[in-house]
């Protein structure tokens, strides 16, 4: 298997710590890649906690593809939205 490299930021950092994940983590993925969506179910992260995702340093929405030996991030819920335009995810149609 191929590996990512997992990042969170905000409250996403409390549930890594919680699971004594490092920050960065290293991640097992499959060599042809896996969706957020699929790494969210993977790695047993309710995906109401995840708004958005980056993906070597861009803004997408959680059915994006990653490819082995991306760096990835998640975003939880509740960014004030000053932040969601600057961090490029300010509304779901643009998460899709």
């Amino acid at each position: 298997m191929a590996t990512i490299e997992l990042r969170a930021f905000a409250e996403m950092q409390q549930l890594f710590k919680e699971r004594g994940w490092s920050i960065p983590k290293t991640v097992a993925i499959p060599e042809n890649g896996i969706t957020g969506s699929d790494l969210i179910k993977q790695l047993d992260i309710p995906a109401d906690n995840i708004e958005a995702m980056f993906v070597n340093g861009v803004a997408f929405g959680l059915k994006h593809a990653i490819k082995p030996g991306d760096r990835v991030a998640f975003v939880p819920q509740g960014i004030p939205s000053i932040y969601r335009v600057h961090l490029g995810f300010y509304s779901k149609e643009n998460r899709e």
